[in-house]
Parts: C-alpha cells; structure tokens; sequence
C-alpha cells in the first residue's frame, strides 16, 4: 500500500457570538490577522494565526452550528510556559496560574487534580496554562521543550519562531557547559554537538552527553 495521503491540520472554527468582540481579543493577543472578510448579508468572517502556528483559527457568523463558548481544551505549543504565562497576562488574556498535575501525571482537563507553579521536574508535555476568550471557548496552553519519540521526523530539525530557537539553544548551551566540565577543556567541536542536541531533543531521541 502506498504512503497514505499527507492530513494537515490547516484550521479549526471557533464559534462566538460576537465578532466584533472577538476580532478586539485575538487582536491584542498578537496573533496575525490573515483575513477579515465582510459577507454579502452583512457577515464578517475572520482568520487569525497564532505566532510561530501551522493551523488557523476562523471566526465568523454563521460558520458553524456549535454554541458560541463550545470549543474547549483547544492546545497550544509553547517551549517556556512561565514567559507565554507572563505575556498572556501582559497582553490582557487573563490567564490561569502555571499548574501542573499533582499526581506526577499530564492531566491538565480535571481542575481538581492540579497544583501551582510548573512541573517540579519541568518535564515536557507536564506544565501548563488555561485561558478562554470572551465566549468562554477554552485554551490550554502546554509547555513541550522535547517530543516523544516518533512524533518528529529524525531527518528534519526545524524551528517555528525566532523564540523557540532561542529557548532550544539556551537549554542545548546549558547542557553543553556540563559537557565540557566532563571534558575539562573547550570542545572545539561544539557546533556538531548543538547541531546534534537539538536534532535529538526535536525528535525525541538520546540526547549527547
């Protein structure tokens, strides 16, 4: 059988009952406005991309049948969850407090189970963030600096913000250092052993020592 076809997820409808309203809080959100279309019955239909996002959100009337405040536990990638907390709160997002499931586990969906600040150990996949829009239609956010295996192809290393990059070369810096204390001397070789640190946090694998 042949590779299936690729599927990628290009964007999701958000229902809200007032767009008008929602076009002000996406807005000031900072995620990029890629079209703002006024229908032919008086509609507006909306599509905002949120920084460094392959998938879109639209917002419009009449787009979907779902009650406005719906949607909910929509997720959203970040690599430092106590900056995108910070800057949620800055750009007026009001957003929960940094939590982490109390039990050790990635359950961020049960409020009860939850306890304050970032995961103790700042495992992947297990800090995060909940903020909804002015619908009530609800966002996670979740902290992800390493993949699990098999979810990024090992071939391709790739960053989708100038941020992320930054984050993934002071966490590989930091792991470098240790490496040299090992070492006890300068690694003239440092740019193939952060080439291959990042690769492997990306997609999961071992990462150098």
């Amino acid at each position: 059988m042949n590779d299936p076809i690729d599927l990628k997820l290009e964007a999701i409808v958000i229902p809200v009952s007032d767009v008008d309203r929602a076009f002000a809080f996406y807005s000031e959100l900072g995620w990029r406005v890629d079209a703002d279309i006024m229908t032919a019955d008086g509609g507006r239909i909306l599509q905002f991309t949120p920084p460094g996002s392959a998938c879109s959100i639209l917002l419009g009337t009449g787009l979907t049948p779902s009650a406005p405040g719906s949607t909910q536990f929509v997720h959203l990638v970040v690599s430092d969850i106590v900056a995108a907390q910070a800057e949620l709160v800055a750009r007026g997002g009001n957003p929960s407090d940094v939590f982490h499931d109390a039990g050790g586990g990635y359950n961020r969906f049960e409020p009860s189970v939850r306890a304050d600040g970032p995961d103790p150990e700042r495992r992947t996949y297990a800090s995060f963030v909940t903020f909804s829009d002015p619908d009530g239609n609800g966002y996670v956010l979740q902290e992800i600096t390493t993949r699990l295996e098999g979810r990024i192809d090992t071939g391709v290393t790739s960053y989708t913000s100038k941020r992320d990059l930054t984050e993934a070369l002071r966490r590989a810096a930091s792991a470098h250092g240790q490496h040299e204390a090992k070492l006890g001397a300068a690694d003239p070789d440092w740019p193939a052993w952060y080439a291959a640190y990042l690769a492997a946090e990306q997609a999961g694998g071992s990462l150098p020592a």
